[in-house]
């Protein structure tokens, strides 16, 4: 990370995935907590991977256009342009489709899911339902802030 990049803080309700957040309940956004933002920041872009599925770097989640706020509510709608309860445009995920989706490993396994969060210096022009290397291009001259966490599902 070079030294032009803020360093953030994200924290998630707690190490492991309530239900509501899974396969196994409704299956909703979890909640994001975020500190150090800066005032340049004016938005936030949030990528949800699952490093068990194939290929290292499975996205359940991709997300941008947040405010650069400190609390990100779960319960985002899996739409493509969301209102409320925040206003945010979702991607397709690695499942093909738009919007959270949420842990829901084999019986028997535990898999851990990295949230990888970045404060931006501007909106970005980027249409939803876009892939994760168009976010990735997209971001590309705008991070100024970076932090990432993790949690666990077992089921």
């Amino acid at each position: 990370m070079n030294s032009g990049v803020t360093r953030l803080s994200i924290s998630l309700r707690s190490a492991e995935f309530p239900v509501w957040n899974t396969c196994d309940g409704p299956d909703i956004s979890p909640e994001l907590r975020i500190r150090g933002l800066r005032s340049e920041m004016q938005s936030i872009a949030i990528f949800a991977l699952n490093p068990f599925e194939p290929g290292c770097s499975f996205t359940t989640w991709i997300i941008w256009n947040l405010p650069a706020i400190p609390l990100i509510p779960e319960g985002i709608p899996p739409e493509g342009v969301v209102t409320k309860p925040v206003p945010a445009v979702q991607g397709t995920n690695d499942y093909g489709t738009i919007g959270w989706r949420g842990p829901c490993p084999p019986r028997g396994e535990i898999h851990r899911y990295l949230f990888k969060v970045y404060g931006l210096d501007g909106m970005l022009d980027l249409p939803a339902g876009a892939l994760k290397q168009d976010l990735i291009d997209a971001m590309r001259g705008h991070v100024l802030g970076f932090g990432e966490t993790a949690a666990t599902c077992s089921r």
